[in-house]
């Protein structure tokens, strides 16, 4: 590893920026992460760290070191800690898992089959707990996203079909799903933009979701969303046939301190009255704001407070948003011109996953995954939660997988 010019003190698992390419062709062959742990370059990947966490151990305890050669010491110790803890407790697990394969060839007699069943059972537990440190294990392995840590901004817009009623309604239901996983997760869910349709669905939302680990949780919800009905209300309804239609999802990270410096000579700022449900100031004031970036010809609205300042300065805040995930767009397309974009940030046009509703079922393309009970994944508690974990656990698993990849062309003069 050293001698090919891998190995950096940090990150713990450094490719230049891992892109995850769920299409990928190792999709089938690595669906669990105890597929990844077997392979021969993490076990030697893995052993090298260890033995440099016994070493730097080692070294910590030594009366010659200067104060600068300790705390690096230390932080080096603190990084490996717990990538070589979570190694031996695989280690052990495993050999666990051999230990009970063993005894389930001996035990074959008719006399000895409840044993059999019983060392099944816990070979079957031990195997999820293994999938489970590996996966714990892989987590500390891929480099965190810059952002994940970020709120964002999670804006929905309605498609265009036929019988555009379909689409609105499902943008309402979903931009409702996120404030409900918000309030599950226990986030804070501000409204900064709502456009409601004439016939009781949704145009075009916007909100800012602040709490814990926001943009990972939400940067692979980005792209388009197709839903496949019979509606119950609205013009469409009256055709009594599957309609598809779509809406679009974009998750813009919004760092605390969005550093985007806006010339105030490039906006035109327009006001206008606010339009739908929002109370008695509603149609009555020009406090609803719009603002155009030049340059850029980028738009925002807001209208959800009743001050027009605090429209404005909202507005001006999801402006700088999105100018600076222009700007980082612009860098990873730079970094990566021959691999698309991760999706949090990359282009929205894709569509992601698929709600049918005849059939009571959400596929997502991109991990092959159906769920079951539309309803409840609508309903942005526990199913919803479980498919985005499901995302996360697949991107780890082909962050590792481009490791392999990247480790196997460097050792083959590639």
């Amino acid at each position: 590893l050293h001698n090919h010019g891998f190995w950096r003190p940090k990150p713990l698992l450094d490719t230049a920026r891992f892109t995850l390419p769920f299409n990928s062709r190792h999709r089938k062959n690595h669906q669990v992460s105890q597929a990844l742990w077997k392979h021969e370059a993490v076990q030697k990947y893995l052993d090298t760290l260890s033995k440099e966490y016994q070493q730097v151990s080692h070294q910590l305890s030594a009366d010659s070191l200067n104060d600068f050669e300790r705390r690096t010491l230390r932080r080096r110790c603190a990084d490996l800690s717990p990538i070589a803890a979570a190694f031996q407790e695989i280690k052990a697990a495993e050999r666990e898992v051999q230990e009970l394969e063993a005894m389930c060839t001996e035990l074959d007699s008719r006399d000895e089959k409840q044993l059999l069943e019983l060392a099944l059972e816990e070979k079957e537990i031990l195997d999820k707990k293994m999938n489970m440190l590996c996966r714990k294990l892989f987590q500390l392995l891929v480099p965190k996203e810059k952002y994940d840590r970020s709120p964002v901004i999670l804006e929905v817009t309605a498609g265009r079909t036929t019988g555009g009623d379909i689409c609105q309604q499902f943008t309402k239901e979903m931009f409702e799903m996120y404030q409900n996983y918000a309030d599950y997760k226990r986030w804070t869910f501000d409204v900064v933009n709502y456009m409601p349709a004439e016939i009781g669905g949704l145009h075009h939302a916007a909100a800012h979701i602040s709490g814990e680990d926001v943009y990972r949780h939400l940067k692979y919800e980005g792209g388009t969303h197709r839903v496949q009905r019979i509606p119950e209300t609205g013009l469409s309804s009256r055709m009594q046939r599957i309609h598809t239609g779509t809406m679009s999802v974009i998750v813009l990270p919004q760092p605390e301190e969005v550093d985007v410096k806006v010339d105030p000579k490039d906006l035109r700022i327009d006001t206008f009255r606010a339009r739908g449900a929002g109370g008695q100031h509603v149609n009555k004031t020009d406090s609803a704001v719009r603002i155009v970036h030049l340059p850029t010809g980028l738009a925002v609205e807001c209208q959800q407070e009743r001050s027009q300042q605090m429209n404005k300065e909202i507005a001006l805040r999801t402006l700088r948003a999105k100018l600076y995930q222009q700007s980082i767009e612009k860098q990873l397309s730079q970094e990566q011109s021959a691999r698309k974009l991760q999706l949090g940030t990359r282009a929205q046009s894709e569509r992601i996953r698929t709600y049918n509703f005849t059939q009571d079922r959400v596929t997502d393309h991109r991990i092959s995954y159906d769920a079951r009970n539309i309803k409840e994944i609508l309903s942005g508690k526990e199913a919803l939660d479980k498919l985005i974990n499901r995302l996360l656990e697949f991107s780890e698993i082909e962050a590792v997988t481009q490791y392999l990849e990247n480790l196997q062309a460097l050792e083959g003069g590639g």
